[in-house]
């Protein structure tokens, strides 16, 4: 017999005990899986392709599966870990870069489990989804980022649930709104775009205190985006009553504008696995090649370029409030920030965010200033911020286009232009605005 000569396999009266040998096969068979084992050989990793890591691994038959399962069920009944952290056998589930990410994440925010995602929005989705049972209620901040708000009451409507909307800072109006059937409390520690600061030790008293005595379900949820994982004095999850971060880890936590993910971190384990299986079923995972990436500047650069952004931000700021045409500046590093005592009191960095008006303008000059910002071409005009270089926009073009007059000023999201600050020289961006100004 010679090369490809397998009609004996093939031939259930005739089929030899032993399998097909390799060398009987194909030259296209043979040489794909000898490239395979040679792969498997080298790094030990038994990845199905020979150039590198695949979304799934040749598991050798069902005695690890079984045994992954069985761990899965145990991490699910006894709230030990969130299985999100078991080893990766789909791509779907987690790949060995996503679990090195997912440490990076847990470390960063002090938390006993987290789930990495392909956005931010996917980490809010993800988790008002698993909170959000049939006829819920959930409390919003007024101020929060426009599409979180949006999924939340479109979600509210889908379930026959409802959402309640309170003024940021109406600590009286926050405790009214709970009732028995709240689920959740979502707000952002640093709003966008007017920047409000929230309190995230008052925030978790009034929740907890909600729990033991009107609505047993209840959770906050913050989202802290835009102050960043080293904005606050002290990780948001040590504050009792805090249960959940959801955060886009585009931002600061990627800062090159490259890289689109989110992060689930609790220290509520079951939550944690109840997330992780909806993840499992409907998708939404970081993928492995930017999870590598991620996980590589959370370690190096991260920290001490969003340190800098902060910096900036802060002169930017300053210099806006002292120029003539510029009639209001939004920067919790302002003295006159409505939240001034809680920023000094629980943030180490105001973070690289902040909006103004310019004193007389309507919403169509407002958006001729956004403009002839960009023309400057060092600010670029671009939706979202924290990444090289310095952003501009007009709020209502890119977020609350579609938001009518009244609601945009009852929200006070009106007439601003928005900038995120990146890793120019303060001076060049005060000159690149005071010539946009000027026009």
């Amino acid at each position: 017999m010679g090369p490809h000569d397998l009609d004996s396999w093939c031939n259930p009266d005739t089929c030899p005990d032993e399998p097909p040998p390799r060398e009987r096969m194909s030259s296209a068979t043979r040489t794909l899986h000898d490239a395979i084992d040679a792969r498997a050989r080298a790094t030990g990793i038994p990845w199905l392709h020979p150039g590198g890591p695949t979304i799934q691994l040749d598991q050798g038959g069902s005695g690890p599966i079984v045994a992954w399962q069985e761990r899965k069920g145990e991490l699910t009944f006894s709230g030990e870990a969130c299985w999100a952290e078991l080893p990766p056998i789909y791509a779907r589930y987690g790949t060995p870069q996503t679990l090195e990410l997912i440490r990076a994440v847990k470390a960063m925010e002090k938390a006993q489990a987290a789930l990495v995602t392909d956005c931010g929005m996917q980490a809010i989705a993800l988790t008002f989804d698993t909170l959000m049972q049939p006829g819920a209620h959930a409390v919003l901040m007024r101020q929060v980022y426009a599409k979180t708000a949006t999924y939340l009451e479109l979600l509210a409507s889908r379930i026959g649930g409802r959402v309640t909307v309170v003024d940021d800072g109406d600590w009286e109006g926050l405790r009214a709104a709970i009732e028995p059937k709240t689920a959740l409390l979502f707000a952002e520690t640093f709003t966008n775009p007017r920047l409000r600061a929230q309190n995230p030790e008052r925030l978790g008293a009034l929740a907890q205190r909600a729990r033991r005595e009107i609505a047993p379900d209840l959770r906050l949820i913050l989202d802290t985006t835009i102050a960043s994982p080293w904005g606050l004095k002290q990780p948001a999850l040590s504050w009792p009553g805090v249960d959940v971060i959801a955060s886009s880890g585009t931002k600061s936590a990627g800062g090159q504008d490259q890289d689109l993910w989110g992060y689930i971190a609790t220290n509520d384990v079951g939550l944690a696995n109840q997330i992780m299986d909806l993840m499992a079923m409907r998708g939404g995972i970081v993928e492995s090649r930017r999870a590598a990436v991620i996980a590589e500047g959370l370690s190096s650069r991260a920290p001490a370029d969003f340190e800098r952004r902060c910096r900036t931000a802060t002169a930017v700021a300053e210099f806006l409030a002292r120029h003539p045409r510029v009639s209001e500046v939004f920067h919790p590093s302002r003295p006159d920030h409505p939240d001034r005592a809680t920023v000094e009191a629980y943030y180490r960095y105001p973070g690289s965010l902040l909006s103004f008006r310019v004193a007389g303008a309507d919403e169509q000059e407002t958006s001729r200033v956004a403009d002839r910002i960009a023309q400057t071409g060092i600010i670029r005009y671009a939706l979202s911020f924290d990444g090289l270089v310095s952003k501009v926009n007009h709020h209502k073009t890119v977020s609350e286009f579609f938001t009518p007059d009244p609601v945009l000023r009852r929200n006070g999201f009106d007439r601003l232009v928005r900038l995120g600050i990146g890793l120019e020289d303060e001076t060049d961006l005060c000159a690149c605005l005071g010539w946009a100004l000027k026009g």
